[in-house]
């Protein structure tokens, strides 16, 4: 199915929903999570690792390649996309999605799912990521360079990079708000300090604030360690109706609510001490009926500490230029801190593949819902949860795809 297709699909969900007449909430549920095990894959092509990364998901779920009637892929997917995959892997979906929104796009994958899980679309739902981009794939911000974009002969010509764009985004909250590096390298602490408990991690080695900050500077005011891994990888959910996984055996994850948004530079004026974050968020909590307090754990994109510290603002976990007083004093670290967030490591520790890293943050978020996390970072009753992505660049134009799981009593 086209993109247009899919999108009317998801209009008329909607549209529904704004009439009280049908919502996702309860309709979908997420029965099976696979994240690849390694983060350098030389030996293997990236639609091997789409194919392993499937199979390994619905091995999860107790199901097998000839169940999936709808599959989802961004433009990670080689080849002509979905219809590559699916005649490399063996699927014969119904429904395809290919809606692309950077490292955002597996989060709104679910959103999309669950949405074609209710309008009768499919009932067994797919979606996967695989990328290469620590042994020979694609390097970070490749679309930022894009010469046919409309914006590439006004910014070009300056020479952006990925880790500048965020750099300038750190600098503006710094002068707006008095946030320090020294409460952006919490993020980094308690991200490492996760990703000792992860056996697969990237980076497993726990690190303190002074260890942040004496690490090399890439861009003014961000160090190195403020900065993700680059590695290869990819993981895949499985995402089925309500009728499918009262049949299963494993504990399923329930969606509750989904938001996006497109955030733009606003001819030249941007604003770059929010994210589209401030959108998605309250579109995803008013469609689960929670609030920000409500949430046991979170999963947040964390590209650089600052993408991280500007959306726990915007997701409305604190007030707006709070954030570096926020994530004091060990907030971040599970169990017990005021927001266990990224148990597994995140993006800044354990992996960022294809440079996009949504599909782990709702990978993770599955695991503190089932109650299978690393035992030192499980959050005691996790009932809900929390995944979100960020697509694009805050420095930019960008996307936000924030989405609501929760356990099966939820």
């Amino acid at each position: 199915m086209s993109n247009r297709s899919s999108l009317t699909v998801y209009s008329r969900i909607r549209m529904d929903s704004g009439r009280g007449q049908m919502s996702i909430r309860g309709k979908a549920h997420i029965v099976g999570a696979f994240e690849h095990p390694l983060r350098e894959i030389p030996g293997a092509s990236i639609a091997q690792i789409h194919a392993e990364v499937v199979v390994g998901a619905l091995r999860d779920a107790g199901l097998e390649l000839a169940d999936v009637d709808g599959y989802f892929c961004a433009m990670d997917a080689p080849g002509f996309g979905a219809v590559t995959l699916c005649e490399y892997i063996g699927l014969h979906p119904s429904f395809l999605d290919t809606s692309e929104m950077g490292g955002a796009s597996y989060v709104s994958h679910v959103g999309h799912a669950a949405a074609a899980i209710a309008a009768g679309k499919c009932s067994v739902a797919v979606i996967s990521l695989a990328g290469k981009p620590r042994t020979g794939g694609a390097p970070p911000g490749g679309s930022m360079r894009g010469p046919a974009a409309p914006e590439a002969p006004f910014e070009l010509p300056f020479g952006p990079t990925t880790v500048s764009m965020y750099a300038m985004a750190a600098r503006r909250h710094m002068y707006e708000y008095g946030t320090t590096s020294r409460q952006l390298a919490e993020i980094k602490v308690a991200a490492a300090h996760h990703a000792q408990y992860n056996p697969n991690a990237f980076l497993r080695k726990p690190v303190t604030v002074d260890e942040v900050l004496d690490s090399r500077m890439v861009a003014d005011p961000l160090h190195l360690l403020d900065c993700c891994v680059i590695t290869d990888g990819g993981g895949a959910l499985v995402v089925v109706s309500s009728e499918i996984a009262r049949d299963l055996p494993r504990r399923s994850v329930k969606v509750l609510g989904h938001g996006e948004a497109a955030k733009h530079t606003d001819n030249g004026r941007i604003d770059l001490s929010y994210t589209g974050a401030r959108f998605s968020g309250p579109r995803a909590f008013e469609e689960a009926g929670l609030s920000p307090a409500d949430i046991d754990y979170a999963s947040i994109y964390d590209s650089f500490t600052i993408t991280a510290l500007e959306a726990i603002e915007d997701l409305g976990f604190c007030e707006k230029g709070d954030g570096g007083r926020f994530v004091e004093d060990g907030a971040l670290q599970a169990p017990y801190g005021r927001l266990p967030f990224n148990t597994d490591g995140g993006g800044l520790c354990n992996n960022h593949p294809a440079n996009r890293g949504g599909m782990t943050k709702v990978i993770e978020a599955v695991r503190q819902l089932r109650g299978e996390a690393a035992p030192e970072v499980q959050v005691p009753d996790c009932e809900l949860a929390l995944a979100h992505g960020t697509g694009g660049s805050i420095g930019s134009r960008m996307g936000s795809a924030t989405v609501i799981l929760g356990g099966e009593d939820a």
